[in-house]
């Protein structure tokens, strides 16, 4: 079984892109990342690349996808708070990671803040990850819908993030299996709030090669954030090939 993936990012309406999206393979070992920056003023654009860097540096060291999950977000919050002592300019910046790693038929997500992967089996969300916000919290205690989450006025409040040295870090790790036809999604809010799910599903449905699917959700997104100060808006579409 072999990935093909896809990758769309956009500033939406605000002046800087602070996103962050790639994808690295090492033999037949495949790694794709999306970061969210914050702080603003550049600083979250430096959070997301610097964070998307170390990652993609330390995946290509590892022997395995497990040995990269071992130390990989540790390595690089250790990096960001390095960069943060460097510049007093930068101590403010932090930034969201999911992580989606592929091994013949092994799958692995880490994950910190509000950034999802979503894992689609015969057209249906199979799983996502749980946000690390305020929002998620009322819907995993039933005061909010899940749908709500979407438009709740403290979307934006996260819980925990890279960069943030009053805690300790505490990220979250899964481990799934892979099959072919398979398909993945990995994305910042700016993606997935303007994206339903049924959506999401519809349009993997008419469109099963990740660019195409992937276009059309991207050009969903911005129809639907029209006029709405629309933040950045980044994703990764994956498809599992035999």
């Amino acid at each position: 079984m072999r990935p093909e993936h896809s990758i769309f990012t956009d500033k939406g309406g605000r002046p800087v892109n602070e996103d962050c999206a790639d994808a690295v393979r090492c033999g037949d070992r495949y790694c794709f990342i999306v970061c969210d920056g914050l702080g603003g003023h550049g600083m979250g654009d430096k959070a997301s690349r610097l964070v998307t860097e170390a990652l993609k540096k330390h995946f290509t060291a590892c022997r395995s996808i497990e040995e990269f999950a071992a130390g990989a977000l540790p390595r690089a919050q250790n990096e960001l708070l390095e960069a943060q002592r460097s510049d007093p300019r930068l101590r403010r910046m932090s930034t969201t990671a999911v992580v989606l790693c592929i091994e013949g038929d092994k799958g692995l997500c880490l994950h910190i803040g509000d950034s999802r992967l979503y894992h689609f089996r015969d057209g249906k969300v199979l799983s996502r990850t749980k946000d690390h916000s305020i929002p998620q919290v009322l819907c995993l205690t039933g005061e909010i819908t899940e749908q709500e989450i979407r438009r709740h006025p403290d979307r934006n409040k996260l819980l925990r993030a890279l960069g943030d040295d009053t805690d300790e870090l505490r990220t979250d790790r899964s481990e799934f299996d892979v099959k072919a036809g398979d398909a993945f999604l990995l994305c910042t809010d700016g993606f997935w709030e303007p994206v339903t799910e049924e959506e999401m599903e519809q349009l993997l449905s008419a469109n099963p090669k990740p660019a195409k699917w992937l276009s059309a959700m991207a050009k969903t997104a911005m129809k639907n954030g029209r006029n709405t100060n629309m933040d950045n808006c980044t994703a990764v579409a994956v498809a599992i090939r035999e």
